[in-house]
């Protein structure tokens, strides 16, 4: 991740993060030069305003991808900024009376082996989970999966742009079978939402959304899939992000937010959990970090709460980043 400090005249600092993996330094020079120069000396009362107005003055550079993961990363950080300084937590500012908790779903990482996938399947179970989301695209290893966890606990299947519109619908029979509640970016490319729309009508509900950035993007989402799944470190940050929760409100559709982090961004969401209908599930990737980066809400039981802090509830070990960190 690129993680993003900032601090005010007054002693505040607001923290956020933009989604990077394997361009870091890219992203780090689109905060760095395309949208520092936003925020430097700026007074920024409207958080929501001045992020359009900066995607206005950016979108020759394209309205998703690295441009767009730095602004999220920033907005964040400004938002949480902006809570500190009144002393509220974001959900506060958000006109939420109370934080909120949510079923957590595990999401494993892509094994491609019966075995592997059966023992992670039984330690969800043993952790309490009740949802559990594979990155398989056998056949043989998603029927194993759903023998594993029995009838009882639902099961999503997220393919990563695998397969075909044709190939996704001749799986029909298995997705049934296994009585997915969701298969997640059947198709490549990850835009392709009418390919999805008709994968929808073939009776398979589709989710998609975490390579979409925009509120704009998302009205065709909403209208193609079951499920849109807004990111927050790509969407184009918190701003962006609350207005697709309500876009999804008034069509009547559950917003599955993708969250594989563990920074900001994951605060950042859990935060706007009161924002999202009782049915959405957070996702968590199940997996175990060699440190973390902050005291960080995890599932309990297979659900997941949001903090009392002020701000988004991120406060950094300064020691991890030191010890991690690739620039400052």
């Amino acid at each position: 991740m690129v993680l993003i400090r900032i601090e005010d005249e007054d002693g505040h600092v607001g923290w956020g993060d933009a989604f990077a993996y394997f361009c870091l330094e890219a992203v780090k020079a689109a905060v760095d030069h395309m949208i520092a120069p936003f925020v430097t000396m700026a007074r920024i009362d409207d958080v929501t305003a001045w992020n359009l107005e900066v995607q206005k003055k950016l979108h020759l550079f394209g309205r998703y991808g690295i441009t767009l993961f730095a602004l999220s990363g920033v907005d964040i950080a400004l938002w949480d900024l902006k809570s500190k300084r009144q002393g509220v937590p974001l959900w506060h500012l958000l006109g939420a009376s109370a934080p909120a908790h949510r079923p957590a779903y595990a999401s494993l990482v892509r094994y491609g082996d019966r075995g592997l996938v059966a023992e992670q399947c039984k330690r969800a179970l043993d952790l309490g989970y009740r949802h559990i989301k594979l990155h398989e695209i056998a056949p043989e290893v998603i029927k194993h999966a759903r023998e594993v966890i029995g009838p009882d606990i639902s099961l999503m299947i997220d393919a990563n742009c695998a397969w075909s519109m044709q190939e996704t619908i001749g799986l029909r029979e298995t997705f049934r079978a296994c009585n997915a509640l969701w298969v997640e970016e059947p198709v490549f490319p990850p835009d392709d939402y009418q390919s999805m729309a008709e994968i929808e009508r073939a009776g398979i509900p589709v989710g998609t959304g975490e390579n979409a950035s925009t509120a704009f993007d998302f009205r065709r989402i909403i209208n193609a899939v079951t499920y849109p799944q807004p990111s927050m470190t790509k969407v184009g940050g918190i701003s962006e992000f609350a207005q697709v929760l309500a876009a999804c409100e008034r069509s009547g559709k559950i917003a599955m937010p993708h969250t594989p982090y563990f920074g900001p961004g994951y605060f950042a969401t859990l935060a706007m959990m009161p924002l999202m209908s009782e049915k959405t599930l957070v996702e968590f990737l199940f997996v175990e970090p060699v440190a973390w980066l902050a005291a960080t809400p995890l599932p309990t039981t297979g659900v997941v709460s949001a903090s009392h802090s002020v701000g988004i509830g991120f406060e950094p070990d300064h020691d991890v980043i030191g010890r991690y960190a690739a620039h400052a």
